[in-house]
């Protein structure tokens, strides 16, 4: 039977051979048989998760360390050599160890009386119940067995209307489930549900009392409301401590977070004034902030951007928070040119209005924070052809076993 060697993993995790056939779940090294069978290689491990295959949440657990970093620095590069931008250094990657993930959205939903709680099959609807995670914070994980039994008590007060009409209907409960590690604990938000009565309520307090929790939320159709939340729930942002709103976005581990905070400060040491941009609650802004250095911080997010403008008054960092929509109100060229540098962390699909404006500008200095290569290499480019380049790149792996890659860019004009 002929056999081809896979030779490197695709984009979406896949590995391919010379020849270009795809094999999931493939190592480089791997042989992929005429049958479409994998003959594991010197790069091929055991996954250390049981739900792995079926879970969509990981797609490279069969890769050994050496090539995992293989790969988180191989996206990074290429999407840098696909737009020719000429990156003068690349590290090597940072990998986020496991167990480190300190958020997590989840699905839950009920059937019969029974709840599942995990994450959706790889292309499917269907659940994976979640028995362990070895990607998640442990904090995290141990919420879900105690969880469940209250998702079945809340359940039972949803209306049937939604299950099979009948005298044998049933109630049934779906929910989206928001996990964060937040400085007093575990930030729980539920959505999807209605919870009508004392009983449900009280079922909800006990929950949040015997699990320690920082804060439980319920959102059920116009915002989270809060159950229980002893004292403000915080995150900590380079000593600040920040209120956190819930749902708000975070960097997804403590160390991901502090990689990309060390490559921004070593960068810009020494700009007296930076515009950080998307700055959401100021993972940056305060990392920056100092005796030294003014901070602009500017995002559209309001609760994002109440909590940064409180945390900057209470702490007294120099941070100066800005509520504006960067997308349909970018800084212009001329109010950028106030600045020694700018540092911008946009959503996934890049910030091409902001960037333009930039590249107009005369800001001599651009750190851009990225979480999806492809738009970022699209930005790069605008700025490579207005003048700058591309000093340095730092690939990123927060999301352990996953194609999702971060990165962290110095364009110097």
């Amino acid at each position: 039977m002929s056999s081809e060697e896979i030779i490197r993993i695709a984009a979406k995790g896949d590995g391919v051979t010379a020849s270009g056939r795809f094999a999931w779940g493939a190592a480089p090294g791997d042989l992929l048989l005429e049958d479409g069978t994998i003959q594991p290689g010197p790069h091929h491990v055991t996954p250390p998760c049981r739900h792995f295959g079926r879970c969509g949440g990981c797609q490279l657990q069969q890769l050994d360390e050496e090539t995992l970093a293989q790969f988180v620095e191989a996206r990074v590069s290429n999407a840098s050599s696909a737009h020719e931008l000429g990156a003068q250094v690349i590290t090597p990657p940072h990998l986020s160890p496991p167990g480190s993930r300190r958020r997590a959205s989840l699905r839950a939903e009920s059937s019969q009386g029974r709840v599942v709680i995990g994450y959706r099959e790889a292309a499917s609807h269907r659940l994976v119940e979640l028995a362990e995670c070895p990607v998640l914070r442990p904090e995290l994980v141990a919420i879900l067995g105690p969880l469940r039994k209250l998702l079945i008590t809340l359940g039972q007060g949803q209306s049937p209307g939604r299950a099979k009409k009948g005298k044998h209907a049933h109630a049934r409960m779906a929910a989206d489930i928001e996990l964060t590690l937040v400085d007093q604990g575990v930030d729980l938000g539920i959505k999807g549900l209605i919870a009508e009565g004392l009983a449900l309520t009280e079922a909800m307090l006990d929950f949040a009392k015997e699990q320690g929790l920082a804060r439980l939320t319920l959102d059920s159709g116009y915002g989270p409301d809060t159950v229980w939340e002893p004292e403000p729930v915080t995150i900590t942002l380079s000593g600040v401590a920040v209120p956190f709103p819930s749902g708000s976005f975070l960097q997804a581990t403590e160390d991901g977070e502090a990689a990309l905070v060390a490559a921004a400060r070593e960068w810009l040491a020494g700009c007296a004034t930076v515009a950080d941009l998307f700055s959401g609650l100021g993972t940056f802004a305060f990392a920056l902030a100092g005796p030294e250095t003014k901070v602009l911080a500017a995002e559209a997010a309001r609760d994002a951007h109440l909590a940064c403008k409180a945390a900057a008054g209470i702490s007294g960092r120099p941070v100066h928070a800005l509520h504006r929509d960067l997308f349909r109100n970018p800084l212009l060229a001329e109010e950028l040119g106030r600045f020694s540098a700018v540092l911008l962390d946009p959503p996934r699909a890049g910030a091409r209005e902001q960037v333009e404006r930039i590249a107009e500008s005369t800001v001599q200095k651009v750190v851009y924070i990225s979480c999806n290569p492809a738009s970022w290499a699209k930005d790069a480019a605008m700025l490579i052809d207005a003048g700058y380049r591309l000093v340095e790149l730092r690939p990123v792996g927060q999301f352990r076993w996953s194609t999702h890659v971060e990165l962290a860019s110095l364009f110097v004009r």
